[in-house]
């Protein structure tokens, strides 16, 4: 089974505006909405890849019955936690600029978290764990770390997907993935990254400090995945991008419905990409039957002397 953690899920409230104009009345054409979140994300993809996941989490009021409901009428299994506090709404603005506000959302309690430890207990090596997304601020930087060292001897595959301290601290743990982006790993190392080689220098150090694989997402250059077996460069499929929201998390998806299967990382690889281009030229999160469409289109080059 593939487990999501969404630590601080939302309802993301789409609009679109013509012609925007701040500090005046702005006529909405369209709306959506939809529950938000990176492990959220994940498993709505592996749903639509016809594969078994479930979510957690933390959900609290209308809301939070909202993202639940609106999961479990797609068919996701869910196993929230209810908090106090209404979970978040984030509101996504386009129009001739994209502009998000972000909630705060609920904060979480010490009984909160001891009811998430007693979930993930359940877990076993037959296990996948996605933590991915950011963390809330009256939550530790090292939550995700401790998770790991909690379930360490459960032998779960755990895939992290955040940036800063709450990243790097889980390495010592040894995750089974990460997937920072370029600019994630610039700020990870406080360095200026500009080059493909660059990427790969990084991402090379992140496997010496802990983690068993890396993929860089790199928006319209594709992904790099640097694991035991080289250094691979996937190309990204060519299309007209309507939605940048949830690529990554779509990449994750593909990469781990594909693994989960057969544990072939290279042609995981290519379904994570598929998957995470797919997204990016939808305006939702990704279906099976365009992911399929695309993949043949997904050039997989193997790095000879870190250079492409």
């Amino acid at each position: 089974m593939i487990y999501t953690l969404t630590l601080n899920p939302s309802i993301d409230y789409v609009v679109q505006v013509v012609d925007f104009k701040q500090g005046e009345i702005n006529r909405v054409k369209k709306d959506y909405k939809y529950p938000g979140g990176k492990g959220i994300n994940v498993s709505r993809v592996l749903n639509n890849l016809d594969i078994k996941t479930k979510t957690l989490g933390f959900i609290g009021g209308f809301t939070g019955e909202y993202i639940k409901n609106f999961l479990e009428n797609e068919g996701v299994d869910t196993d929230f936690i209810a908090t106090g506090g209404d979970s978040r709404i984030n509101v996504k603005l386009k129009s001739n600029k994209e502009t998000e506000i972000n909630g705060a959302g609920p904060n979480i309690t010490e009984d909160d978290l001891e009811k998430l430890f007693h979930k993930l207990e359940q877990l076993t090596s037959n296990d996948y764990l996605v933590l991915a997304g950011n963390i809330q601020k009256n939550l530790p930087r090292d939550i995700y770390a401790q998770i790991q060292k909690r379930y360490i001897n459960n032998d779960v595959k755990v895939v992290v997907d955040t940036t800063g301290v709450g990243l790097t601290s889980t390495l010592v743990h040894k995750p089974f993935l990460i997937k920072p982006n370029n600019h994630e790993l610039s700020e990870i190392f406080d360095v200026d990254i500009n080059t493909t080689e660059e990427v790969i220098h990084y991402g090379k150090k992140l496997l010496e400090m802990g983690a068993e694989n890396v993929i860089v997402s790199m928006a319209s250059e594709g992904a790099l995945l640097i694991c035991n077996e080289g250094v691979y460069h996937g190309s990204a499929p060519k299309g007209k991008v309507k939605n940048s929201v949830g690529a990554g998390d779509s990449l994750i998806a593909g990469f781990l419905a594909s693994y989960s299967k057969n544990p072939d990382i290279i042609e995981a690889f290519r379904w994570g990409v598929a998957c995470g281009s797919s997204t990016a030229f939808s305006f939702d999160l990704c279906k099976k039957e365009e992911v399929e469409r695309l993949l043949h289109e997904v050039k997989l080059i193997k790095s000879e002397d870190n250079i492409l």
